[in-house]
């Protein structure tokens, strides 16, 4: 099963592609609550060198707001995770979780319709960057 919608791009760096990230999903509503540097925490935890790797969580209040009413436990499933990683080859992946994949699993189909408009939204980001 295909758990996430990605997107990669050439001849830009982490660092400078972060911030068209952030804009396009602040334009679909969505806010960073989270960040973990993997890279950082990787080399501090376990003294593994790892390529610069970043976890955005990110957040639409709106869209929390929807699904906890239907679901109040989904929350163990927010925020929406967005990932920059850079690749062997030097490219950068822009990663953002599937939420109909995700909230699925759950099997309360009240969910569904938010869970498309969520993805709607991310796919929107995604062709944005």
């Amino acid at each position: 099963m295909k758990y996430y919608l990605s997107k990669r791009f050439k001849n830009v760096t982490l660092d400078a592609l972060r911030p068209k990230v952030e804009e396009e999903l602040k334009k679909e509503g969505f806010g960073i609550l989270t960040e973990i540097d993997i890279q950082a925490t990787m080399k501090k935890k376990l003294n593994k060198t790892y390529l610069p790797h970043v976890i955005l969580g990110a957040c639409n209040p709106v869209y929390a707001d929807k699904v906890l009413s239907v679901e109040p436990t989904i929350s163990n499933m927010l925020p929406c995770n967005v990932t920059l990683r850079q690749l062997e080859s030097g490219e950068i992946e822009v990663a953002i979780i599937d939420s109909l994949a995700a909230m699925g699993v759950v099997g309360n189909p009240a969910l569904e319709v938010h869970a498309k408009e969520v993805n709607d939204k991310l796919e929107h980001v995604l062709a944005n960057i």
